[in-house]
């Protein structure tokens, strides 16, 4: 006998199921998934909380305080998707429509704490004059060769992988990640650490593909920077 669940039941165990080091089954045909879910098939429901838990939780963290409130609106965005699981019309992928749960709960979340991200941070941003990279890497007008490179960024092809995928360098990813922009943040995390698609991005964000792909490339220049001085040093 398939077992069964209620949303109430099944969203207060997401934070273990997702967490555990078993292997998510995939999750790609949403209308065979959904038919699943709302049947009360706990095993479909296991597969869609491992699958989803990383990228639900990375954009609660944008908006809330501390990691326990990011998995308390976790478990609150589960009791919605779960309730209103028979209105999905799929217009978008249902991960999409997962994660734009998610985002509106930890923005009202958000809103209660005094520490909110609208849209208009990420417009803000955008607006805000930035070089992607230091002007003084370039040579200046009076230079033979004005606009071209002083110095061409480090081609990491060349570095041993241990030294690409050690620890250190992992953690000083983490660290420069940490320090950006909350909006920046936000959207490096969604796309490069949990590996949704730009479309994903904009849809749960609320944001313009314009918006998503310049904030993108800033938060990864000031990533590949805090790279840049760790590995030529």
């Amino acid at each position: 006998m398939t077992a069964r669940w209620t949303p109430r039941t099944a969203a207060c165990s997401v934070g273990s199921v997702a967490e555990t080091h078993t292997d998510a089954r995939p999750v790609t045909d949403d209308s065979a998934l959904v038919t699943r879910l709302l049947a009360g098939d706990e095993r479909a429901f296991e597969d869609v909380a491992r699958a989803f838990y990383p990228r639900m939780l990375a954009v609660a963290q944008g908006y809330t305080r501390t990691r326990a409130v990011a998995d308390e609106v976790v478990q609150e965005a589960w009791v919605g998707v779960l309730r209103a699981l028979d209105r999905f019309e799929g217009r978008s992928s249902l991960r999409s429509w997962v994660l734009q749960i998610a985002a509106d709960i930890a923005r009202t979340r958000a809103v209660r704490e005094a520490r909110s991200v609208p849209v208009s941070a990420f417009e803000l941003d955008v607006e805000r004059p930035e070089t992607a990279v230091e002007p003084e890497r370039f040579r200046g007008p009076d230079d033979p060769f004005p606009g071209h490179w002083r110095s061409y960024p480090t081609d990491w092809r060349r570095l041993p992988e241990q030294r690409l995928v050690s620890t250190e360098t992992l953690e000083l990813v983490k660290r420069a990640i940490d320090e950006l922009p909350e909006s920046r943040k936000i959207i490096i995390t969604l796309r490069d650490v949990t590996g949704c698609s730009a479309a994903e991005v904009c849809d749960a964000l609320g944001v313009s593909p314009e918006i998503q792909r310049v904030l993108l490339h800033r938060a990864r220049a000031r990533v590949r920077a805090r790279l840049e001085r760790q590995f030529d040093a």
